[in-house]
């Protein structure tokens, strides 16, 4: 098979959904479902088992819900992008998805088409989320905000501005890395002390808050 083509995992409770989103994505040339998985015990063993390049993980599922199945897919090493597809657009749910380690959140309601180009985002290593979802989740982390952010914007070195816009961007720390020509773990250490300095807890607060701020 082509390396262009993405391989991508549906797990959810509904087979008729999984059915529609496999026969949406076998549409598209570069992108292919090689598992689908009804609960979440199957889905961590699935992932295990085959090499994806994206999961997309519904949030309520009978027994083990989206959030611990991710939680545990995270813990069991499984490194691929996992994006939450769901019905919720309550924020703690968002929060809590982007906590156990989601690379997106997206809602089912959304139009085929712009579904397809999510999935293809999420697939490159971008951040991805609803349009109607970012300023709830904005609006969350807000809520728990630090006051001494704006002043911490002041103490980021030149660099870590740079990398915090490109978070903004929805680049992965992979991405980033390829931008500036230097090494995924020295990335990751930017991204911990502009973190620490604003007073956030992950990246995806950084990149909201980023948006939200308009310092992308």
């Amino acid at each position: 098979m082509n390396d262009a083509v993405s391989k991508l995992i549906l797990v959810d409770d509904h087979p008729m959904l999984r059915k529609g989103v496999r026969q949406l994505v076998e549409l598209e040339d570069d992108m292919q479902v090689i598992g689908e998985a009804g609960n979440g015990r199957e889905a961590i063993e699935l992932a295990q088992q085959l090499e994806a390049d994206l999961i997309l993980l519904d949030l309520s599922m009978k027994g083990m819900d989206g959030i611990e199945t991710l939680r545990q897919m995270r813990d069991a090493g499984i490194g691929c992008r996992i994006v939450v597809f769901t019905v919720s657009d309550e924020s703690s749910d968002m929060v809590a998805a982007f906590k156990a380690g989601a690379d997106g959140y997206l809602l089912k309601d959304m139009d085929p088409e712009e579904l397809v180009t999510r999935i293809r985002d999420a697939c490159v290593g971008k951040m991805v989320l609803s349009h109607e979802l970012t300023e709830v989740l904005a609006k969350a982390f807000r809520d728990n905000a630090r006051r001494e952010q704006d002043t911490g914007y002041d103490s980021l070195t030149r660099r870590e501005k740079e990398i915090l816009r490109m978070l903004a961007a929805g680049l992965s720390n992979k991405m980033v890395g390829r931008e500036l020509d230097i090494v995924e773990a020295t990335v990751k250490v930017h991204v911990k002390h502009l973190l620490k300095k604003l007073g956030l807890r992950s990246r995806v607060e950084a990149a909201v808050w980023a948006v939200e701020h308009h310092k992308n």
